[in-house]
């Protein structure tokens, strides 16, 4: 009983919020409005500030965003796709669904590739600085990401195991509820089972990362060092953050398949990266 009273006094958190806002006919979802203002917010007070005073004009910087958000929205949906085995027939039968980013669904690490892919040709193509035009992607991921997750939180559709912390979610709209297809057989309305809640764990980690690439360009670093911190600092909190995920499966050994990938961008990609940021550094830096 005290236990009861204890978990009565610290409610946990119940979310009756639908995920779609009814304008008449019109349907417009939480997760695309908060997407909306994460753009706008991460480039207008973190990629403008970043690249203008280093020579990149607002015309190239807002050709670069348009394409970056493009390219960045089909890498996330389409690792989410392979992310869902689940699922392939569905999507096989329905291949319009694979790109059906307006449906929810997106894999952040898909956004990060793509994005990054897309901004780093953007950048040669303009005869820009690749790693400026990283760095500047970075810093639009670390600030619009945990704005975007608030429109995850709504929707229900990143969740832990089930929970009584105090701080655990439970969601009362049967609309946020579909989100979360394998909760399905646990709901009962009225009465929400209560689960941790990831979507806002993954806020609270990439807030983190966002902190230490803040303070290191405090501290002058060159084109580049944001980037290829961001790479691990990244990967690690997947490592961590998806052992408390239980919306997506688990693929092998114990771990998710953004684990996998984090594995892979650790051992591969940030030596790879890394090495050659050095390169372009011993470039610069060698006599004339």
């Amino acid at each position: 009983m005290v236990v009861a009273a204890l978990h009565s006094a610290f409610a946990t958190i119940r979310i009756d919020i639908d995920p779609v806002i009814h304008i008449g006919s019109l349907a417009v979802h939480w997760y695309g409005v908060m997407y909306a203002v994460a753009f706008l917010v991460a480039f207008r007070y973190g990629v403008l500030p970043h690249v203008v005073p280093r020579g990149v004009s607002r015309g190239a910087a807002e050709r670069a965003l348009v394409w970056t958000i493009i390219f960045g929205l089909l890498g996330g949906r389409l690792y989410y796709v392979l992310q869902q085995p689940d699922l392939v027939n569905a999507y096989l039968r329905n291949p319009i669904r694979i790109i059906a980013v307006w449906e929810g669904g997106m894999a952040f690490f898909g956004a990060i590739i793509a994005g990054l892919a897309c901004a780093g040709i953007f950048a040669w193509r303009n005869r820009i600085s690749v790693w400026l035009m990283w760095d500047a992607a970075v810093i639009f991921a670390v600030i619009g990401q945990p704005l975007g997750r608030i429109g995850n939180v709504i929707n229900g559709d990143i969740l832990g195991a089930r929970s009584n912390l105090p701080w655990a979610t439970g969601y009362a709209n049967p609309h946020a509820v579909l989100q979360s297809g394998f909760h399905l057989v646990d709901y009962q309305p009225g009465a929400p089972w209560y689960y941790q809640p990831a979507a806002i764990y993954e806020a609270l980690g990439t807030i983190v990362i966002g902190v230490i690439l803040f303070a290191m360009r405090r501290r002058g670093v060159r084109n580049g060092a944001l980037a290829v911190a961001y790479i691990p600092l990244y990967a690690i909190s997947q490592l961590i953050l998806f052992q408390f995920r239980a919306s997506e499966p688990v693929i092998g050994l114990g771990l998710h398949q953004a684990q996998w990938t984090a594995i892979v961008m650790l051992v591969v990609v940030t030596p790879l990266v890394y090495l050659a940021w050095r390169r372009r550094l011993d470039t610069v830096r060698a006599p004339t």
